[in-house]
């Protein structure tokens, strides 16, 4: 009997990507394979985004289209934080959707398939706060990195943002099952992982934070580089910046959403510090990993944002000098305290069109600034895929700056030792001078600077667990365009 087929499509942000992998894990156990596209396929699930209007008019039109790849028989349904928003009245919009459900869902799928294939059509979207899906075997896409969530939810309820509403309250795994999945990524032959949350710093499982979370990945042999993805400003403790300076497989980059450099700005999206606050906690991260390299968020246009508070937001970008940002104007979402500012607020679409242009090249100018410096100097890189130029493979140092080399001096999944030849002010070639070295240099001497007021972040003692079964066949490729956490929310 010929198995049926699945192709799922993602968008939006890594956690999305995560959840992707995990119902192609569990519809693999119920008999499913997983295919490259949509045309012919026996399910189409789109796993979407909700946090802008234009993700959501993306996925609408993307709906339509695919009506030209569905067969007789086709079961087409939307997954994700625009389906948990919208329910049956996604249902209503296009007849040819049979199922909606939400992130907290995906454990009924197969039989909600099941309902789908026999001409049911239906929502479900209710919250399961105890809902990690621990006995999942995700199916990957990438050979070289893991996602791995360890926090599901949000209790921060920024006035601008969905998440609350389509993802729920924040709870976290337990230690001991984040690590059995670590475990699990090493015998599947990756090294580099990146731990996922809302605002992932804040994880705490109720005997365990972040700072023992981190400490206790970093042990798992074959674990070479970890990642973290998006924290919130407010939540790195000493503990949490002590483990990032003393475990040596946590890379030197963070991404921490600013969204605003104007502290009335900052107020009024309920984003609880202030401009202070932002600078001082990232003095305190580069005190302790001098290296470090940081990436962004920032949303431009706000209900109330004058010129002044623009200015302050540029200036900010140059203090901090950031690698990169996600800079968005303001999207209202339904649902949202922003939505009920008073309307004479709103800034003009043309008037945050014209900032975000500015801020844009004023992110653009720095990082070309520091990275015309950079030119010479020696990296780490894990060589990650392909690049769009056949001849070369793209790779990616430790503090998240993109890299391309030869193709026929590196493998995919290899660590190498790389001198930065050239740049686009954005991306770097770079020629490969020799493999790098098995162990990550460590960086006691930040960790010490630390360790009087973190004396109790040392590494967690663990049961050793049976890593989680291996994935059986291999995802397929994912549509759309993956966006930080936190652009999605944090």
């Amino acid at each position: 009997m010929t198995r049926p087929t699945v192709y799922i499509e993602t968008y939006g942000c890594q956690m999305n990507v995560s959840d992707s992998e995990l119902m192609y894990g569990r519809l693999a156990e119920h008999g499913y394979d997983p295919v490259d596209g949509p045309d012919g396929a026996d399910v189409i699930i789109v796993n979407t985004c909700a946090i802008r209007d234009h993700a959501e008019q993306r996925v609408v039109g993307r709906l339509g289209e695919l009506k030209r790849h569905m067969k007789p028989g086709t079961v087409l349904g939307v997954a994700g934080c625009m389906a948990q928003r919208l329910g049956p009245t996604l249902l209503a919009k296009a007849r040819h959707v049979s199922l909606v459900v939400g992130p907290d869902g995906y454990r009924a799928l197969p039989q909600l398939l099941d309902g789908a294939r026999q001409g049911e059509r239906t929502t479900a979207t209710s919250f399961d706060l105890e809902e990690h899906y621990e006995d999942f075997a995700p199916r990957r896409f990438a050979d070289v990195k893991a996602w791995i969530p360890v926090q599901r939810g949000c209790d921060y309820r920024c006035t601008y943002c969905i998440v609350p509403y389509t993802r729920g309250a924040e709870r976290s795994r337990r230690l001991p099952d984040v690590v059995r999945e670590a475990e699990q990524v090493v015998a599947g032959g990756m090294s580099e992982v990146v731990l996922l949350g809302q605002t992932v710093n804040s994880y705490h499982d109720g005997a365990h934070d972040f700072a023992d979370l981190l400490h206790a990945v970093g042990a798992v042999a074959g674990i070479r580089r970890i990642r973290f993805t998006s924290p919130h400003p407010n939540d790195f403790s000493d503990r949490v910046i002590a483990a990032m300076a003393g475990v040596p497989q946590v890379c030197e980059h963070v991404h921490l959403p600013m969204q605003s450099g104007s502290t009335r700005v900052l107020r009024r999206m309920l984003r609880r510090y202030s401009r202070e606050d932002y600078v001082a906690c990232v003095r305190r991260l580069r005190a302790a990993v001098p290296t470090l390299n940081l990436t962004t968020d920032i949303i431009v246009g706000f209900p109330g944002e004058t010129e002044t508070d623009f200015a302050e937001t540029l200036s900010l970008v140059e203090e901090i000098g950031y690698e990169d940002a996600y800079t968005f104007k303001f999207s209202p979402r339904e649902g949202t305290p922003a939505t009920r500012m008073d309307p004479a607020t709103f800034v003009p679409d043309e008037v945050a069109s014209e900032r975000l242009e500015r801020l844009i090249a004023v992110v653009r100018r720095g990082a070309r600034e520091r990275n015309l410096r950079l030119l010479g100097t020696r990296h780490e890189v894990l060589v990650e895929k392909a690049a769009r130029r056949g001849e070369l493979l793209q790779a990616r140092t430790r503090d998240f700056k993109t890299v391309m080399v030869p193709a026929d001096r590196v493998r995919v999944g290899g660590y190498y030792l790389v001198e930065l030849t050239g740049t686009t002010g954005s991306t770097f070639t770079g020629a490969v001078r020799g493999e790098a070295p098995p162990v990550p240099p460590g960086r006691a001497d930040a960790a010490a600077a630390l360790a009087a007021s973190a004396a109790a972040s040392a590494p967690v003692t663990l049961p050793v667990l049976a890593p989680l079964p291996a994935p059986a066949v291999a995802a397929p490729s994912r549509g759309g365009r993956t966006l930080p956490l936190a652009a999605a929310g944090g």
